[in-house]
């Protein structure tokens, strides 16, 4: 006579009846790991110790920044350096000059570059492609090469000594069209001629349908463009001869050749020209990530 077999609810499964089937890690894979995470760690502390050592240098005493061996922490925090440089160096004015660049900059490229880039990828016409090539062909050519003749056009036009020839020259940017053009390759062609059956214009596709796509590669352009444009030291240099219209990098580079040797106030001063960046990125580093690792895949 067979033994009885327990009663179980239909739908459900004893644990005794499904195998313990996990599989067994190496140790060479374990250790593997562990290095991995450890090379890592030290690359991330290696690039970011210069940036530790000016945020502490900016507030310490003057005497304090250069000691032998290394003295990380001051002995007393020098917190008024940050005031102090307010009122011997024209920080407002700078600041201000920067902003209006790095976002008129920012705004304009991220306008130019998804709207370009919306052309070449869901508009066909003849010559399309070769004309794309030729256009990203001129990220190879450096600024350097037609610089002079640049200078000569924008004087001619009265814009030598102005923020508008700032924004202008940084405006339009071959990287932004091929950045945006990668991630629009990726949305499906079908939702286009569906808008287009439908009666909406390009504009409309472009602006109703494209553009609430690539929220993810736009903030990543707007990252990349404003980083650009307030790091920018060579073009202010040439263009901007007025005093109260420079940048934040013209007015700390000469700065420092007034105070050479107010080392505590030109660390102070860095770490201001570097904080708006660092926080752009913190807010818009979920969307930064998520816009280069989609631009380029098909999906």
């Amino acid at each position: 006579m067979s033994a009885a077999v327990p009663y179980t609810p239909a739908g459900t499964i004893h644990s005794a009846n499904i195998p313990f089937n996990r599989k067994r890690v190496s140790p060479l894979r374990i250790v593997g790991t562990v290095v991995g995470y450890a090379v890592m760690i030290a690359v991330a502390a290696f690039t970011l110790l210069p940036f530790v050592w000016m945020v502490l240098s900016s507030v310490k005493n003057n005497n304090e920044i250069f000691t032998v061996p290394i003295k990380w922490f001051p002995e007393v925090w020098h917190w008024e350096n940050y005031a102090t440089i307010w009122s011997k160096a024209n920080l407002v004015v700078w600041t201000k000059n920067t902003v209006v660049i790095a976002v008129a900059v920012t705004l304009l490229q991220v306008f130019t570059g998804s709207f370009a880039a919306y052309g070449f990828s869901k508009i066909k016409f003849a010559g399309r492609d070769l004309l794309f090539l030729c256009y990203i062909a001129t990220i190879a050519v450096p600024w350097q090469a037609y610089m002079i003749p640049q200078f000569k056009m924008l004087s001619s036009w009265g814009l030598s000594d102005s923020l508008p020839s700032i924004i202008l020259m940084q405006s339009f940017s071959a990287f932004g069209v091929f950045m945006m053009k990668q991630f629009y390759d990726t949305i499906p062609e079908s939702l286009s001629e569906a808008a287009r059956i439908d009666g909406l214009s390009e504009f409309g596709i472009y602006g109703r349908i494209i553009l609430p796509l690539s929220g993810p590669s736009i903030a990543a352009l707007g990252i990349i463009t404003f980083t650009n444009a307030w790091n920018e030291y060579m073009q202010p240099l040439l263009y901007l001869r007025s005093p109260e219209l420079w940048t934040i990098q013209i007015g700390l580079k000469s700065f420092v050749g007034e105070y050479s040797a107010a080392y505590d106030l030109i660390m102070t001063g860095s770490v201001l020209s570097v904080l708006p960046i660092l926080v752009v990125f913190l807010f818009g580093q979920k969307y930064f990530i998520e816009g280069i690792a989609t631009s380029g895949m098909k999906g």
